[in-house]
């Protein structure tokens, strides 16, 4: 029997990082596949992981919960038959929905597999800012999670991580939450966290249409109550405004384009960028008096976009500092919320670029077979960027 675990995570949260982790120290022993969905075209992850002995199955031309589903479905079937794994992890896109992922999973209704845990990366420092800004992906995976693990914990101030909890609590009241360093802890000791079961564990399973005695995945009467006591979302694509319009919640000062300012600043918790962020705090039911339905259901290709080249192009070191501390901190590209790759340096290495709203990290790293640069956000400056990476 193969175990299944999702483990998910908005935009830059660390779930690569977390998964090297559990390779190295919770999963010794055990034939592993893991399976990735990036949101973007240029697949940036695999390399990272080639060296922990990881059969990969990158699918990298849309999300999971939408256009993807069939080929997940196709490519998990492979793998089962192919490696027959001990176990398999589901790193989903950034910017996909845990819940659909888990329904992608639970409609292949295969007994050689069973759904083991449904986890979520949260980057603390940035947890409120992403619960205005980007809520309905963010919560989503907050709320299906069965184990969320905190990153970026180390430098918080005690009060701040008190409110990320409290904010995480709010939208998941019973699931377990490592706040706990991850340099202090082990990977055994996430692993064990992440397979105890406990009945909100079990209604989470309940909720997704799996047997709680034998872990399969079974069908039931959509019309029927689980008597789990959660909200089955079942999406009525057809109920937005008609107005044509992506509605979702906007960070920036241009405001949501309803001819309204939405003000409503957090000066004390922002991002970290420079960007005054504007919440649309209204009732779910009264709207803005704009008209839009700012809380609809969308799919990830419907907000995000992604940028994504190969290039031979050298950087000097200076030069990805300067372009990464105007994709971080300004608007000049769009609203950035992610970006990686790997560039080569004049001097003949290899620059590896980690980026999130308001910081990045450079490392050396492996020579590439050639540059790979990713960048995902809202309204992105597409022109922009291809002049700043020198793309002709």
């Amino acid at each position: 029997m193969t175990k299944i675990d999702i483990i998910s995570g908005f935009l830059g949260a660390g779930k690569t990082t977390l998964i090297k982790k559990l390779l190295q120290e919770g999963f010794q022993g055990e034939k592993i596949v893991l399976i990735e969905n990036e949101f973007g075209e240029i697949g940036i992850d695999g390399g990272f992981l080639k060296d922990a002995g990881v059969e990969i199955t990158e699918m990298n031309s849309g999300c999971i919960c939408c256009s993807l589903v069939g080929d997940f479905s196709t490519a998990l079937q492979k793998v089962l038959d192919q490696f027959s794994p001990d176990r398999i992890i589901i790193e989903p896109s950034g910017v996909g929905k845990l819940s659909d992922v888990i329904k992608a999973v639970q409609d292949m209704h295969n007994e050689q597999m069973v759904l083991n845990s449904f986890v979520t990366v949260a980057d603390a420092s940035k947890c409120k800012m992403y619960m205005k800004n980007f809520g309905e992906f963010f919560n989503n995976q907050v709320e299906y999670a069965n184990t969320i693990v905190l990153s970026r914990t180390q430098n918080m101030k005690e009060d701040k991580l008190e409110l990320c909890i409290q904010l995480i609590r709010e939208k998941n009241a019973n699931a377990t939450i490592i706040t706990t360093p991850w340099d202090d802890i082990s990977g055994a000791q996430i692993l064990a966290a992440m397979e105890k079961k406990s009945s909100f564990t079990e209604d989470l399973m309940k909720e997704a249409k799996v047997c709680t005695t034998c872990g399969h995945v079974h069908e039931h009467d959509h019309e029927e109550d689980c008597g789990c006591g959660h909200h089955h979302h079942e999406h009525d694509h057809e109920e937005g405004c008609g107005c044509g319009h992506h509605h979702h919640e906007h960070d920036h000062e241009e405001g949501c384009g309803c001819g309204h300012h939405h003000h409503e600043h957090d000066h004390e918790e922002g991002c970290g960028c420079g960007h005054h962020h504007h919440e649309h705090d209204h009732d779910h039911e009264e709207g803005c008096g704009c008209g839009h339905h700012h809380h609809g259901h969308h799919h990830a290709d419907e907000v995000f976009t992604s940028w994504g080249v190969e290039t031979p192009h050298k950087f000097t070191t200076d030069e990805m500092k300067e372009i990464l501390e105007a994709l971080a901190n300004t608007d000049a590209y769009g609203s950035v919320l992610r970006a990686k790759g790997i560039v080569q340096n004049v001097d003949g290495s290899w620059i590896y670029y980690d980026l999130v709203p308001g910081e990045y990290e450079l490392r050396t790293g492996a020579a590439e077979i050639t540059g790979k640069i990713c960048v995902i956000g809202t309204n992105l400056v597409e022109e922009k960027l291809k002049t700043v990476f020198h793309i002709a």
